[in-house]
């Protein structure tokens, strides 16, 4: 269901955010550019990783937020530039532009019925439109090395590529092979370690309050 008032919140923002980059503004808004803005990014969709994950949904709503601030700054910055300028406008026409052309099962009558039709629809549609000779290009090679990893494997099972098993007595091919693992049974490899490592650490921190009450008990 939509409301009468949906986009008005957006336009404030996009309004308030053309404020703080215009003469009088902000000083500091006012000097970014798009790679002193990139490790803001980053941090606010791992804080949007862990609401998900964790957090409670005004949580959630928030670090929405905060990631579509880095979106919406990062066009009126590109709004600014003197040779290639753009806006959100540009930004939301081209991505809703994307979707349309990837998802013909909705919107030009072909025929996909499982989520598996579609996923192979996209990836067909994105490598003819991208010009990619490798179902592994696009594949960010800053992305962690964990889900890097997974996305890699989830790329070559969804092309049915004949890829030999990672085998080998390192600790990386252990790793891959645990990635592998993870990708057959369906599991997201990233999302269970960041699990993992939080039960460590509540481990830990207990660990600590107990030594701390022994210290005392014993003085």
């Amino acid at each position: 269901m939509t409301s009468a008032t949906e986009g008005e919140g957006l336009a404030r923002l996009v309004t308030v955010m053309d404020r703080l980059r215009s003469p009088g503004g902000c000083p500091w808004d006012a000097e970014q550019t798009h790679l002193s803005l990139a490790p803001y990014a980053l941090e606010e969709v791992h804080e949007l990783l862990e609401a998900i994950e964790t957090g409670s949904r005004a949580d959630l709503r928030e670090e929405l937020g905060d990631v579509l601030l880095q979106v919406v700054f990062h066009a009126r910055v590109a709004a600014d530039h003197p040779d290639d300028p753009f806006d959100i406008d540009d930004v939301a026409t081209a991505v809703a532009d994307k979707l349309v052309e990837r998802h013909p099962h909705v919107f030009a009558g072909a025929d996909a019925t499982t989520a598996e039709q579609v996923n192979a629809s996209w990836e067909r549609i994105k490598k003819e439109s991208k010009g990619r000779e490798s179902v592994m290009d696009g594949i960010p090679a800053a992305q962690p090395a964990l889900a890097r990893a997974q996305k890699v494997i989830s790329r070559a099972s969804r092309a049915s590529l004949d890829v030999r098993d990672p085998a080998g007595v390192g600790i990386g091919p252990q790793l891959l092979a645990l990635v592998a693992r993870a990708h057959a049974e369906g599991v997201d490899a990233e999302a269970e370690l960041r699990q993992a490592t939080r039960d460590y650490e509540a481990s830990a921190r207990e660990a600590e309050r107990a030594s701390a009450a022994t210290e005392r008990s014993s003085t």
